[in-house]
C-alpha cells in the first residue's frame, strides 16, 4: 500500500481477523453459485457450530436455559469452582462409585494433610523440579514469646526460622503416602499396600492456562498409590489398566487412548538405568494388556515414566485424566524399606539386625506406583456434562423421581407427598438411616397446576421419571410411572422387563401403546417402584 505522504515513507498496517458472527448465516452458494469448494465451505460452517454448540459443555459449563446449576466461578479464587448442591450430588456419586470398586482391588483409603513444610518438599525432589507450580505459604514465625513458652534456648538462627516455616500446599498425595508407609514397619508379607486419597490437592497454573473444569488450580483427584515389591510390578500395572478399563466401559465416554510418557530430556531425577527399567516395565504391561498406545517421547514425570489415558471430547478436544506411574525414585529418597527374605535381597541390601538363634532380617527399597482412574474429578465432571446434560443418568442424577399429584383434591396431594417419602428409602421409622440403606431422590408437586404443566416442568428440570399420582393411585397404592425422559431408554427397558420387579403382582403395563413405544407407562406399587429404581442404580442406567 502506497503512503500519500510527500516522503513516501511506509506504512505498517496491524489487522486482527477473526470469525464474526454473522459468518455462520452467510450463504455461500447465493454469493458464488459456480464456486467449486461451496462443500468445503459448507462443512466449516457446519464445525464452526458445532464447536460453538459444545465450546461451554466441553468445559464443563451448562447451558444457560437449563435450571441444573452445577457450579459457579468467582474471580476472588481463580481456577476454584464453587459446587452448587446438584453438581456436588454428581461429584460425591463420582468418589462413591470408585469407593465401591476398592474393596475389589485391595485399596484402602487414607486421609493426609494439605500442607507440608518446605523440608518435606525438598526430599521429594518437588521444591527443586516443581517449586513453580506450587502455592508458597509463610507460617507462623517464632517469636520471644514462642521461646518462653518452650522454655529452651531460641535454636537455630532467624534463617533458619525462616526456612522451617515455610510451606507448600500439596499438589499430589505422594509424599503423604510416603510418610505413611514408612511410619509402620513393614514386612514383605504385607506388600502390596495400595491407597488412595480424595483430598482437594492445589496447583499453580498460569491464570491464562485456567478453562472451565478441565484446567484449575484447586481440585480432587482419585489419587492412589501402590508400594509393592519388584517382583509385583508387572501384576500391579496390568490390575489397574483392567481397573481402568472397567470404569471407562461403565461411563461409556467412547474409546481411550494410552500414551506412554518416557524420561524427559533434562528435568528428571533418578539414574537412567533405573528410568530404562521402569520404562520396560510400562511397555511389556501394555502389550500383554492388548489395546495399542503411542509413545510421547520426554513426556514423563520428573520421577518417572507414566501411562496417560485420554479422551477426546465432542469438539475434538483432547483431555488426559487417568494416568499410571512408575517411581524408583521417592521410596529411596524417602528412605522407605521393608523387611524382606535374602532371597530377594539377593545380597545387595545389608542386614539391619542378628539375633542369636533367629535369622538375619534384610531391607529392601519398594517400588512405588503412582496411578488414578478418574483423574481430575473436576475434568472428568466436564467431560460428564458435555455428554449427558441436562439428562443424566439414573444413578448419578439428584433429580430421579417427581410424584405429580392431579386434581385439587387435598387428600390427594396429602397422598402424593406420602408416597414421595415413602419411595425415599424403604425404611419408615423415625431413627437414624442405616449406612446400607438405597435412598433415592423422589421430589413431589402438589401444586395447582395442571397436569400437563407439571409434566412440561419435570422434564424441563431433567427429571428421569415423573409419576401421575390421582385418585385411582390413591385407592390402590400405586402411581403410573413414566420411563420416557430416562436416558438409554430402550436398554433400560429391556433391563426392568427381564427381571422381577416386586413379590407382589406383576407389572401393569399401558396395554394402548408397546411397551418400547416413544412413550410409555407402567403402573407401580411402592415394592415395584423401589425395586425399578434399585436396579437402575445397580446397573448405572
Amino acid at each position: 500500500m502506497r503512503s500519500t505522504r510527500p516522503t513516501r515513507h511506509l506504512v505498517r498496517i496491524y489487522s486482527i481477523s477473526h470469525v464474526a458472527r454473522s459468518f455462520t448465516q452467510l450463504s455461500f452458494r447465493a454469493l458464488c453459485p459456480s464456486c467449486a469448494f461451496h462443500e468445503d465451505v459448507k462443512n466449516a460452517r457446519q464445525r464452526v457450530q458445532t464447536e460453538k454448540k459444545h465450546h461451554s459443555t466441553a468445559e464443563g459449563a451448562a447451558p444457560e436455559s437449563s435450571s441444573q446449576h452445577l457450579y459457579a466461578l468467582d474471580p476472588s479464587s481463580p481456577g476454584s469452582p464453587l459446587f452448587q448442591p446438584f453438581g456436588t450430588h454428581i461429584l460425591l456419586k463420582l468418589q462413591a462409585f470408585l469407593r465401591a470398586q476398592y474393596p475389589t482391588y485391595g485399596i484402602q483409603e487414607v486421609l493426609t494433610p494439605t500442607i507440608y513444610k518446605k523440608s518435606l518438599w525438598d526430599i521429594s525432589g518437588h521444591w527443586e523440579s516443581y517449586k513453580d507450580d506450587m502455592f508458597s505459604v509463610a507460617g507462623r514465625r517464632r517469636g520471644a514469646y514462642d521461646r518462653d513458652r518452650e522454655q529452651g534456648p531460641p535454636g537455630a538462627d532467624q534463617q533458619e526460622e525462616e526456612d522451617e516455616e515455610q510451606f507448600g500446599l500439596k499438589p499430589m498425595n505422594c509424599p503423604g503416602h510416603c510418610l505413611l508407609f514408612k511410619s509402620q514397619r513393614r514386612s514383605y508379607k504385607d506388600l502390596p499396600i495400595r491407597y488412595a486419597d480424595f483430598s482437594p490437592l492445589h496447583r499453580n497454573e498460569p491464570s491464562g492456562s485456567l478453562s472451565g473444569l478441565t484446567r484449575l488450580r484447586r481440585f480432587h483427584q482419585d489419587d492412589g498409590h501402590i508400594f509393592c515389591r519388584p517382583s509385583q510390578v508387572g501384576e500391579e500395572i496390568e490390575k489397574t489398566l483392567r481397573f481402568v478399563q472397567s470404569v471407562y466401559e461403565t461411563f461409556d465416554l467412547g474409546n481411550y487412548e494410552l500414551r506412554l510418557g518416557t524420561r524427559p530430556a533434562h528435568e528428571y531425577i533418578g539414574d537412567i538405568e533405573e528410568w530404562d527399567r521402569a520404562e520396560g516395565h510400562l511397555k511389556e504391561a501394555l502389550a500383554r494388556n492388548g489395546k495399542d498406545y503411542s509413545v510421547n517421547v520426554g513426556d514423563g514425570a520428573f520421577y518417572g515414566p507414566k501411562i496417560d489415558i485420554v479422551l477426546e471430547d465432542k469438539s475434538g478436544k483432547k483431555h488426559q485424566t487417568a494416568t499410571i506411574q512408575l517411581d524408583f525414585q521417592l521410596p529411596k529418597r524417602f528412605g522407605l524399606v521393608y523387611d524382606a527374605p535374602a532371597s530377594e535381597v539377593g545380597g545387595a541390601s545389608e542386614a539391619t539386625s542378628t539375633d542369636s538363634g533367629k535369622r538375619d532380617i534384610y531391607q529392601a527399597t519398594p517400588v512405588l506406583i503412582h496411578r488414578a482412574i478418574l483423574g481430575s474429578l473436576e475434568r472428568f465432571f466436564a467431560l460428564l456434562v458435555e455428554k449427558h446434560h441436562p439428562k443424566w443418568p439414573f444413578w448419578l442424577n439428584k433429580r430421579q423421581l417427581i410424584i405429580l399429584s392431579v386434581g385439587s383434591d387435598q387428600r390427594v396431594r396429602d397422598a402424593a407427598e406420602e408416597m414421595a417419602r415413602a419411595l425415599r428409602t424403604s425404611n419408615e421409622t423415625n431413627g437414624p438411616r442405616t449406612l446400607g440403606e438405597e435412598q433415592f431422590a423422589v421430589d413431589y408437586d402438589t401444586t395447582d397446576d395442571s397436569i400437563s404443566k407439571k409434566i412440561v416442568n419435570a422434564r424441563k428440570h431433567g427429571y428421569c421419571m415423573f409419576g401421575v399420582f390421582g385418585k385411582k393411585n390413591m385407592a390402590d397404592g400405586t402411581v403410573d410411572v413414566s420411563l420416557a425422559s430416562l436416558p438409554n431408554n430402550r436398554k433400560i427397558l429391556d433391563t426392568i422387563g427381564t427381571r422381577k420387579l416386586g413379590p407382589e403382582v406383576p407389572i401393569q403395563r399401558d396395554e394402548a401403546k408397546p411397551l418400547l413405544h416413544d412413550f410409555h407407562t407402567v403402573k407401580l406399587n411402592k415394592v415395584q417402584c423401589r425395586a425399578v429404581m434399585v436396579q437402575l442404580t445397580n446397573a448405572f442406567l
